[in-house]
């Protein structure tokens, strides 16, 4: 842990890959808090793989692979919201099927761009290291973007999430801010991939934000706990993966799943605690 602080005043590729990790987490806190508030983790992630189309095609034509990457995501979110709003009945296969269409696309072009695209595959699997400064300003204009629109319209993203019924008897255009709510999640999506990659950011994207709701209940601070649950995570991956020449990216997933599962056993043992404390005695003794 001491190399690594040693080491961050010295390499400005590790000082760039704090910043990229501190970016990430502002998103993962906002819209994780969002994604599992609202339980749509499952079309978090058909957004997040079918990313890879978008960032195949972007390279195969000589594109930015972010800029394919947020267009297939913004595409993907408006799919799936469709299909979730119009086809419930087959919301589970028509999501999983773009998620796979998406990857599947996203191979062919890879495979039919001359050369090995190193880049592709660290988009896929996450290198934090190896973040550019240009991507760091984009990451923060995204950040931005998102907090903007959180800060104007978060009332109505908060009956949208929690009650749907009531937020339409309200007046509130529902299927508009649904659909928001998922372009905003595929925005944050594009903001992860360079952090954890395609495969590990579904994680990252909620592990703090449950952690956070076990212990507050206002959708506030859940955000702000999950935000600073996502830097200590990222920042604490990073040194733990240094040392040994660790991937920082799946470091810090396990992390995070290590926290969250001693942060669930621990609540429901207190749970149990109060329980049986509000027990009668002779209860008790049963």
């Amino acid at each position: 842990m001491n190399e690594f602080f040693a080491a961050l005043t010295q390499h400005g590729f590790l000082q760039s890959a704090v910043v990229a990790g501190l970016l990430a987490s502002i998103g993962c806190g906002v819209m994780g808090t969002y994604v599992v508030v609202k339980r749509i983790a499952f079309l978090a992630g058909g957004i997040a793989h079918s990313v890879l189309g978008g960032m195949g095609a972007a390279v195969y034509y000589g594109f930015d692979p972010l800029a394919g990457a947020l267009i297939a995501a913004i595409i993907s979110a408006l799919l799936i919201g469709s299909v979730r709003l119009q086809w419930q009945a087959q919301e589970d296969t028509m999501i999983g099927a773009l998620w796979a269409i998406g990857m599947a696309v996203g191979i062919l072009f890879i495979a039919k761009t001359p050369g090995y695209q190193t880049d592709l595959m660290s988009y896929l699997f996450g290198n934090i290291l190896l973040v550019p400064e240009k991507s760091l300003w984009f990451m923060a204009a995204l950040d931005a973007l998102l907090l903007i629109i959180v800060g104007t319209y978060h009332r109505q993203f908060l009956a949208v999430v929690f009650d749907e019924e009531f937020a339409r008897l309200r007046g509130i255009p529902v299927t508009f801010f649904y659909l928001l709510l998922l372009v905003m999640v595929a925005i944050t999506v594009v903001l992860l991939i360079q952090v954890v990659g395609l495969i590990l950011v579904l994680a990252l994207l909620t592990l703090p934000a449950a952690v956070a709701g076990h212990y507050v209940h206002s959708l506030g601070r859940m955000m702000l706990l999950a935000t600073l649950l996502g830097s200590t995570v990222s920042l604490s991956g990073l040194a733990l993966s240094y040392g040994p020449d660790l991937p920082a990216g799946p470091t810090i997933i396990l992390l995070a799943g290590a926290v969250y599962v001693i942060s669930a056993l621990a609540t429901r043992a207190v749970a149990r605690r109060k329980v049986r404390a509000s027990l009668p005695a002779s209860a008790n003794r049963r």
